[in-house]
């Protein structure tokens, strides 16, 4: 059986965009392939919440590799999503904090279905634990309103380089 959501959906108009894919990688280091959140649609500080989305494409860079014929959206990217939201979300948050937050660790990892393209994929995180040099959020992804992936995922504040 799935697990509740994190945050009640109904609640949340997910086609709205808050934050678009530029402001969010102005926020975050992450370029290229790897800016793999489209958009954010919610943000609060009490809980310390965010929902965000990834439109999913039969034209994205790994559609023709993972897997020919069948393209399966990569699990890592999944964690990676959900791990650049949690970023984002200790941004917002703790709107002082500008050190680079390395993934550190996944615990409690559940991949529930394959997600295939065209689909849009709703990322949500709600923040277990903030500590100066540590986060911990647990997230899902939702598609269709089923969850399909879940975990709990540890973010680490790196010393700022140099």
């Amino acid at each position: 059986m799935p697990p509740p959501l994190l945050i009640d959906l109904d609640s949340i108009d997910t086609d709205r965009v808050l934050y678009d894919r530029q402001f969010i990688y102005s926020r975050l280091p992450h370029r290229h392939e790897f800016e793999v959140l489209h958009g954010v649609c919610h943000l609060s500080d009490d809980p310390a919440t965010g929902v965000a989305f990834h439109d999913c494409t039969e034209h994205d860079w790994w559609a023709k590799a993972h897997i020919p014929g069948r393209p399966i959206f990569p699990g890592v990217l999944l964690l990676e999503a959900s791990a650049q939201l949690i970023a984002f979300v200790t941004r917002y948050v703790k709107r002082e904090f500008t050190q680079f937050i390395a993934f550190g660790g996944i615990e409690n990892c559940r991949f529930r279905e394959a997600i295939t393209p065209p689909t849009r994929i709703l990322f949500i995180t709600k923040i277990v634990e903030d500590r100066p040099r540590r986060v911990k959020g647990d997230v899902q992804a939702i598609v269709s309103g089923r969850v399909v992936f879940e975990a709990r995922i540890i973010g680490l504040a790196l010393p700022d380089a140099g």
